[in-house]
């Protein structure tokens, strides 16, 4: 879905992409602090680290991907939007961080991706 267009659809997509990539997340980063690795997550709308709440430093996810993965970006009004070269603005960014090592962090993030697939699975399943 375009998340720059307006209305109620797109709100409740971004509604349940936050609460989505927040479970995500806060996950991933409790299993990779498990094993001794600093790890946080930034809140999409405040751009607020949400595990490590001390700093008052705001993350800009789209300034991020710009200077990154050089994305480009588009004018919505008075926010900018990041572009993704396959999808578009049909994107949500957000951030996880950690200082593991490589495999380790990919390693988290499968484990949780998996197990929050068969919760899906299951919750479709019962309904």
């Amino acid at each position: 879905m375009d998340l720059v267009n307006v209305g109620a659809a797109v709100e409740a997509e971004k509604d349940a992409l936050l609460e989505r990539f927040t479970a995500f997340a806060a996950r991933v980063c409790a299993l990779l602090q498990a094993q001794g690795h600093w790890a946080d997550y930034i809140d999409p709308c405040s751009g607020l680290p949400m595990v490590h709440r001390q700093g008052t430093g705001v993350y800009g996810e789209v300034d991020a991907l710009v200077t990154l993965l050089h994305y480009t970006t588009a004018n919505a009004g008075c926010c900018k939007v990041v572009l993704h070269p396959r999808w578009g603005s049909a994107v949500y960014p957000a951030s996880l961080l950690t200082k593991a090592p490589l495999e380790t962090a990919h390693s988290a993030l499968r484990a949780v991706a998996a197990e929050m697939a068969t919760q899906l699975r299951k919750q479709a399943a019962a309904a």
